[in-house]
């Protein structure tokens, strides 16, 4: 969490930037202050389990961050912790299912599908690629970094698309040519996962 608030902050003037062409042109700033929020979070408290650090991120994330992501980002941790459980670590299989529970989640807040040109457009990708890679025997590190070049992908392929969801989508036709701002923050979300787990 604190690699990806730093991949926030380092990468904020971008996500607003992205977010200015198609959205609110907040995505960055109020994400880099939800994550702000979240690390010092982190620094003030002990977390007895997985669970409950990823109770506290969500819970931070929906009370600070405002528009869409707030909900969406807050609801992805939420259904992490409670995926995880009361245990104090991860193996790679219980990470890849706590990733999906919390994809399961953002789906249900948000009803995206693929190709709406949204966060799910690299999320859904990256945890189809590390499923993969862990069912044929690659390891945390190789796995998350299939994940993190799906990701990348994925966020990379949403600039052509027609958005259907969020405030982009009332742009209609002018919205293409323009990358997805919550793509582009969830690729950063994975590479800092990489960063920080292998």
């Amino acid at each position: 969490m604190r690699e990806f608030a730093r991949l926030v902050h380092e990468h904020a003037g971008e996500l607003t930037a992205l977010d200015s062409a198609i959205g609110d042109a907040d995505h960055g700033s109020n994400l880099d202050r939800g994550m702000t929020a979240v690390a010092n979070a982190l620094d003030a408290e002990e977390f007895g389990s997985v669970s409950a650090l990823f109770k506290k991120v969500g819970m931070t994330l929906v009370g600070t961050v405002g528009g869409a992501s707030g909900p969406l980002y807050g609801t992805l941790f939420l259904r992490i912790g409670s995926a995880a459980g009361e245990v104090a670590t991860l193996d790679p299989e219980a990470l890849a299912k706590a990733l999906r529970a919390g994809l399961e989640g953002v789906v249900a807040r948000g009803r995206p599908e693929a190709g709406d040109k949204t966060m799910f457009d690299a999320l859904s990708p990256a945890l189809d690629a590390l499923d993969a890679a862990l069912s044929s025997g690659a390891t945390l590190q190789d796995a998350l970094a299939r994940a993190s070049e799906a990701a990348d992908a994925g966020r990379d392929a949403t600039t052509p698309m027609l958005a259907r969801k969020g405030r982009a989508s009332y742009l209609g036709e002018r919205s293409v040519g323009h990358q997805d701002p919550g793509a582009t923050s969830t690729a950063l979300l994975i590479k800092a996962t990489l960063t920080t787990l292998t």
